[in-house]
């Protein structure tokens, strides 16, 4: 079983906390690769059953290269039916993370993806949206990111037995 983590990242924070997911889908004994847009194995990401974007936050929305990407490039992945989540790196904990991450969900259901978190149903921490992580800040939330990624490896098992 194959996870993609697709990720935008200027300053390097989104590429720090995708590798952070990474982690933690290692841990339910998943395959993983990271991927910046720039640069996708087409051939793996396909192969996937599940696969996360992340964006860094511009103008309280996804970045300008991610919703490029998901206009345009990501129909040629094969989507549908496959998990699909989102996660967010932002400057201000009130600078539109769950906005961005709610884009990225959008397209993801208009691809067809069964997009998934975990929400309250897992219990603390509560993930309803996608992981945020703030610049400057981002040791304190890699606790939460290794756990979104272990959730969303253990719900593609699950699914994808």
């Amino acid at each position: 079983m194959k996870i993609s983590i697709l990720y935008h990242s200027k300053t390097g924070n989104t590429k720090e906390m995708a590798d952070v997911i990474a982690q933690g889908i290692l841990k339910e004994d998943v395959k993983v690769k990271t991927f910046s847009i720039d640069d996708i194995d087409e051939a793996w990401v396909k192969e996937s059953s599940c696969v996360i974007v992340g964006t860094p936050i511009y103008m309280a929305t996804t970045s300008a290269s991610i919703k490029v990407w998901l206009d345009t490039n990501a129909s040629k992945l094969n989507l549908a039916g496959k998990i699909g989540g989102a996660f967010a790196t932002a400057e201000y904990i009130h600078g539109g993370a769950e906005i961005g991450i709610q884009s990225i969900l959008d397209h993801m259901l208009v691809f067809g993806m069964l997009v998934y978190s975990g929400g309250f149903a897992l219990g603390d921490p509560v993930i309803h949206l996608g992981p945020v992580g703030i610049a400057g800040k981002l040791d304190e939330s890699k606790e939460t990111f290794e756990l979104y990624g272990q959730r969303m490896a253990s719900k593609t098992k699950e699914i994808f037995k």
